[in-house]
């Protein structure tokens, strides 16, 4: 499925799923995120400015890792900030409750990290 700019949330977390469709690259994002919710939960006890400025680079740092030494590609991020942003999170809950499986069957990702290629997205 050839799609020029995407419109909707729901059609881009397909494609959100095959840029991550290798294991270890999923890894480091849910390291990353991880990571950051906990800074996000130890600021205000913390009180120290610096977690603030660890925020991108807790999450990006660990994701662009992911991209470019594991799945070796670039990173949504540059294309769709806000939904790439959003789909971190979205994959980290759906990892945390045991749903990730089922929605990367639907993207086409086979379990050995490869895309169908004929579900296989392009932007």
């Amino acid at each position: 499925m050839a799609v020029t700019r995407m419109k909707r949330f729901r059609d881009f977390w397909p494609y959100y799923l095959q840029e991550h469709a290798r294991p270890g690259t999923r890894a480091l994002h849910y390291a990353g995120t991880s990571l950051v919710v906990a800074l996000v939960a130890a600021a205000p006890f913390a009180g120290r400015w610096w977690m603030a400025v660890a925020l991108p680079l807790a999450g990006y740092g660990f994701a662009w890792a992911g991209h470019g030494l594991i799945e070796r590609n670039r990173p949504a991020t540059f294309r769709y900030p806000l939904w790439s942003l959003r789909a971190d999170f979205v994959m980290w809950y759906r990892f945390l409750t045991g749903r990730m499986g089922r929605d990367l069957a639907r993207a086409g990702v086979r379990p050995d990290g490869t895309v169908d290629p004929a579900r296989r997205m392009s932007v």
